[in-house]
């Protein structure tokens, strides 16, 4: 099954990927920059040696298809792009180890495997520019929002509309890309856990039950502002407190639950040391597998929030960001993966993912899918010091071209 493979050489690839689009502070292929760009026209030089034919669809995703006796696929997915000053495997290891499946699929059936193999780099998966995460997996899936992509800017004020001109993408069609679920009949992704867990558990690779629900919000505590040398201590509607006192809460109520809670950023008015908080800004992000307890996770932060703000007689609202419920992968897949990972390495560990991913959006379309974690060193991604052993990129490769294996012979029985 595996005479084809080489692991050795996704390594050789990955190591030759980040000499090219990385620099000092990591690695810069930012989705529609000139990095992105050439990265891409590193990947197509790679598919142009496979008997596969390639496309850009109208979201930007770039497909590679080898033809098989039936049109029903399997797809390989992953994403190239990375964030500012990123690790050298987040994404674009599920597409490199992708290519070489793809490789030993077209070299054992001869270029005509039983089913169609599809390969996808996934366009702008992780949102760094413009704010909004899985944008290419999102039009294909249906459910990208059009109204607020259109409104999307990065920080110099471009806006996505124009940005993605530039590289050939008119905004207004992305969504025509939801023709390429046609025929489709799983998906498989590869990722680097981006977390501890297979680490501390000394585990290389692990099987992915889904990914969580997300709640995410703006909360807004309204004050008063007053000078802060004349005015008392007993006498303040200080905003800034009311939010200090919600950032212990949310550990409680993730402890509570069995979720995660983040408060990621934190703005004052009028933001100057001579003046109590009129105003205080946060956000909120809460994170579940169960859409239930996420429910209450947010029930309980609502609550607290509003506590707080009574106790310091000063108002609260709330923004919601954006939300997403939690994706539960396909139970045979799950399976199948599982068995692949046993044998590979004899044990396995089935675990939820914190963050999201362009699977997500491919499962809430309906196509069948799962997830492969492999571990990562120290839990840590988007970072330039992201790292994973290299037998275990070996072996998650191996691991995942049995998963590909089983995935075809699935897809074959269900006819």
């Amino acid at each position: 099954m595996t005479s084809q493979l080489d692991p050795k050489r996704t390594i050789a690839e990955l190591k030759d990927l980040r000499r090219l689009t990385a620099d000092e502070n990591g690695a810069q292929r930012v989705a529609f920059t000139p990095v992105w760009v050439a990265t891409r026209e590193w990947l197509l030089a790679k598919l142009r040696e496979l008997p596969v034919e390639t496309r850009v669809d109208e979201a930007g995703n770039l497909w590679a298809t080898l033809r098989g006796d039936s049109d029903k696929a399997l797809l390989i997915g992953g994403h190239m792009d990375s964030v500012p000053n990123g690790g050298w495997l987040d994404g674009c290891l599920n597409v490199v180890a992708g290519l070489e499946v793809l490789r030993r699929i077209a070299a054992q059936y001869k270029g005509r495997p039983p089913v169609t193999i599809r390969l996808v780099d996934w366009a702008d998966e992780e949102g760094a520019r413009f704010g909004k995460s899985l944008f290419g997996s999102s039009a294909f899936a249906g459910t990208l929002d059009m109204g607020e992509a259109r409104g999307l800017r990065d920080r110099d004020g471009t806006g996505l509309p124009d940005a993605l001109k530039r590289v050939g993408i008119d905004l207004e069609r992305v969504k025509e890309s939801g023709r390429e679920r046609a025929n489709a009949a799983a998906y498989l992704e590869l990722h680097i856990e981006q977390g501890p867990v297979l680490l501390d558990l000394g585990l290389p690779l692990g099987v992915v039950l889904g990914t969580y629900g997300v709640e995410r919000h703006a909360i807004t505590f309204h004050g008063q502002a007053a000078h802060s040398g004349s005015t008392p201590m007993n006498r303040r509607k200080d905003a800034f407190l009311a939010a200090a006192k919600l950032s212990p809460e949310i550990y409680r109520i993730a402890e509570r639950h069995g979720g995660v809670c983040t408060i990621g950023s934190c703005t004052t008015k009028p933001g100057i040391v001579t003046s109590v908080v009129e105003e205080c800004r946060i956000t909120l992000d809460q994170r579940h597998l169960d859409g239930a307890a996420l429910a209450r996770m947010l029930r309980d932060a609502r609550d607290a929030a509003a506590r707080f703000a009574a106790e310091g007689n000063v108002g609260v609202s709330w923004d919601r960001i954006w939300q997403i419920e939690p994706i539960l992968f396909d139970d045979t897949l799950v399976s199948l993966c599982g068995e692949a990972i046993v044998e590979t390495c004899g044990k396995v560990l089935r675990l939820p993912s914190g963050p999201l991913h362009d699977a997500a959006e491919v499962s809430r379309s309906g196509i069948p899918t799962v997830m492969m974690f492999v571990q990562s060193l120290g839990g840590i991604s988007h970072n330039k010091i992201e790292d994973t052993r290299e037998e275990h990129l070996e072996l998650c490769v191996r691991a995942f071209d049995r998963l590909a294996d089983k995935a075809i012979a699935w897809i074959e029985a269900r006819g």
